[in-house]
């Protein structure tokens, strides 16, 4: 597991370096020439237009907001690199308050809000529609081609998170909104860069886990426009009500290789973004499974019983493979079984099944313990089957639809939400467990808009948004050493608000073991989250490398005939613990974005860790590509030093200039598919 000092050193090296450089030019407290708090400052200013905008009784906010009631205020912050400030702007006719909350670095060229709206009279608002959370214009003294690096969302394809770099036009504009009412489905991905002329740019977060959208114009030659915000909003606020928006995150970046803004928001997500324990950055676990391998009619774990999930774990602890978490999926729960119902149907039973479980799961938690791990436990709560307990129970808390077996646990309802939230920490506390898994697996957005009235569309959206938040937030306090695994048919609730909480183990459901398909998802990925992870079937060297991440699941066989060799298994677990590390470092695609979902190419990255002075390379010829050797350009090496480079394979080692590494080295592969694991350190 990485050690948190390392993170923290190599920001801080890293800061240090670019803000000296920045007081050389004249712009102390910058960086990269931007200055996060002097930028809240003027953006935010007493009779400034702020970088945002609603309608609100059919007239735009940026006419009116100016004229409204301001004030200021500096917030208390717990964390010296973050300076907090609240921006209120009220109008004494209706009594709408907007307050924005606005959060900005010390360590990091960034800046984020959240926006309230709250109705503080005695009657409904006017109506507030076309909220856009963020609706700026970015200017630069360059003229030149803007470049929109955005991404494709999760369709359980091997094109999930495909990056897409798109030359804008002046005048054409270009849209991203995912397909249902997941942050990331299918269409689009909540992270994008926008790259302006002049070595410079902006990554830019939307954190909102429901129907998001963003449209992004080029304006003229030395100008780009954001707007984004809700896909749907067009409301009335009660008396005493309050709403929040998608939370807007800006990172500014500087440099001759738009990696640099990526990987600066890759440590930011590090630094700031990312599960926290006991002030600490909290590392995501090497998982293991309890077998796939049960016969038909048998689906993930309908037939698993408490003695045989024991018999597993005393199994991996006699090979000596014990994983850090074991990983108990679908199909524990009442109604659950090969020759009763299957998991999908039971959603909703949050009851062990008594025939295989008959003393709960806490028999298997025990286990798991005496072993030294953790025990992790599969959950749906918010997607509830027809007759089950929770439709029997508490249909009042229940959004559906006609002719749907499927409900929506509605976390917009005060009531059931401090209902689930005590049901579950009851169930969690009870059972062992120390990490909790949600999935979501299917679309939330219809039966949002079939609760929604004329007078509040969005609503039950918003609602159902702050209160999943809410449910997590108050898991993560009952519970301070927990650690959510956050799935949604794989990776399609992945967002800056999500992975604040969160992780994604699995982020995909994507052909189980098809390591093409993982080698994308991992490339993709990587541009802006450094923590997530999928499943590894097998021990060869091209499908192992496939599914290495900063975090991993062990799928593969351990009780028959054709299991994975003990000893192959224990020298992978060994070996991933040493990747592991590098996987939270830097960055750098090496063999561009096109194509890269192909049979006949390769796919190679890098991963490189400035403080330690080292780093890997991992690429893979495919099966159908008959490329012996490519030829790959580093990134982040220093130029005025050298590298020790080790072929982990052929154990080749040689000593290579950085400068020489910049202009690229040849990597070969006799094999197809085969695959190349190159370690480098700099020279003493």
């Amino acid at each position: 597991m990485m050690k948190v000092f390392k993170i923290k050193l190599a920001i801080t090296i890293a800061m240090v370096a670019l803000i000296c450089s920045d007081q050389v030019n004249g712009q102390s407290g910058s960086v990269n020439g931007v200055n996060p708090q002097q930028w809240v400052k003027e953006h935010f200013a007493k009779g400034k237009v702020p970088p945002f905008s609603f309608n609100y009784g059919g007239t735009n906010s940026k006419t009116f907001i100016t004229k409204w009631k301001y004030s200021a205020e500096k917030l208390v912050s717990d964390d010296q690199n973050v300076e907090k400030n609240l921006y209120s702007y009220k109008d004494n006719k209706s009594g709408l308050v907007v307050r924005c909350f606005v959060t900005s670095y010390k360590d990091f060229p960034a800046v984020e809000w959240v926006i309230r709206f709250s109705n503080t009279s005695s009657l409904n608002t006017p109506v507030i529609e076309s909220g856009e959370a963020i609706d700026y214009l970015f200017g630069y003294k360059t003229k030149g081609t803007f470049v929109l690096h955005h991404s494709m969302g999760s369709n359980a394809k091997r094109i999930d998170f495909q990056p897409v770099d798109e030359n804008m036009l002046i005048g054409k504009k270009i849209s991203m909104m995912p397909s249902g009412g997941r942050s990331s489905d299918n269409a689009a991905f909540p992270f994008f860069n926008i790259e302006a002329p002049g070595q410079e740019g902006t990554v830019v977060a939307v954190g909102w886990t429901g129907k998001w959208q963003a449209d992004v114009e080029q304006t003229d030659e030395r100008s780009v426009s954001l707007k984004s915000g809700m896909a749907k909003m067009n409301l009335v606020l009660y008396p005493g009500e309050e709403i929040r928006t998608p939370l807007i995150c800006l990172l500014f970046w500087k440099g001759n290789d738009r990696m640099i803004g990526h990987n600066q928001f890759r440590q930011f997500i590090l630094a700031h973004h990312s599960r926290r324990i006991n002030g600490k950055f909290a590392g995501y676990p090497l998982s293991g499974s309890f077998d796939y391998g049960d016969p038909a009619p048998c689906n993930e774990y309908n037939c698993l019983t408490a003695d045989y999930a024991i018999a597993i774990v005393n199994r991996y602890k006699q090979f000596r493979i014990t994983p850090e978490v074991f990983w108990l999926d679908a199909g524990w729960y009442t109604g659950c079984g090969w020759d009763k119902g299957d998991w999908w149907q039971n959603v909703g039973n949050w009851t062990v099944e008594k025939d295989r479980f008959p003393n709960g799961l806490k028999p298997v938690s025990d286990a798991v313990h005496a072993v030294g791990s953790k025990f992790m436990v599969w959950f749906e709560p918010e997607r509830v089957r027809k007759e089950t307990q929770i439709d029997n129970e508490h249909p009042q808390w229940l959004l559906k639809l006609p002719g749907q077996d499927n409900a929506l646990f509605n976390l917009g309802d005060d009531d059931a939400r401090l209902w689930l939230t005590d049901y579950i920490s009851a169930f969690l506390k009870k059972e062992g467990i120390d990490y909790y898994r949600q999935d979501f697996n299917f679309d939330p957005s219809p039966y949002w808009e079939n609760n929604d009235t004329p007078t509040r569309i969005g609503m039950s959206e918003i609602k159902h948004i702050e209160g999943l938040y809410a449910y997590w937030d108050s898991l993560l306090v009952r519970f301070p050493n927990l650690l959510i695994d956050n799935c949604a048919s794989g990776g399609r609730r992945l967002d800056i608000e999500t992975t604040t909480r969160s992780a994604p183990l699995w982020r995909t459901d994507y052909q189980y073991g098809e390591p093409n398909g993982y080698q994308c998802h991992t490339y993709g990925l990587n541009f802006y989250l450094p923590v997530h992870g999928t499943a590894v079937y097998k021990t060869d060297n091209y499908t192992f490398r496939s599914g290495l991440g900063a975090t991993m699941v062990t799928n593969w066989e351990i009780t028959g005939r054709n299991s994975e060799s003990i000893p192959s298994i224990q020298k992978r677990l060994a070996e991933y613990k040493t990747l592991r590390p590098y996987f939270y470092g830097d960055y750098y695609p090496l063999t561009g974005t096109d194509n890269m979902t192909q049979d006949d190419v390769w796919l190679a990255y890098q991963l490189d860790r400035p403080a330690e002075g080292d780093g890997i390379i991992l690429a893979f010829r495919r099966k159908d590509c008959n490329v012996e050797a490519i030829t790959v350009k580093l990134g982040g090496v220093d130029s005025g030093t050298s590298y020790v480079l080790t072929d982990e394979d052929l154990q080749i080692i040689k000593t290579v200039s950085g400068e020489e590494l910049k202009k690229g080295i040849i990597l070969t592969a006799k094999d197809k598919p085969g695959s190349v694991l190159i370690k480098y350190k700099k020279t003493l």
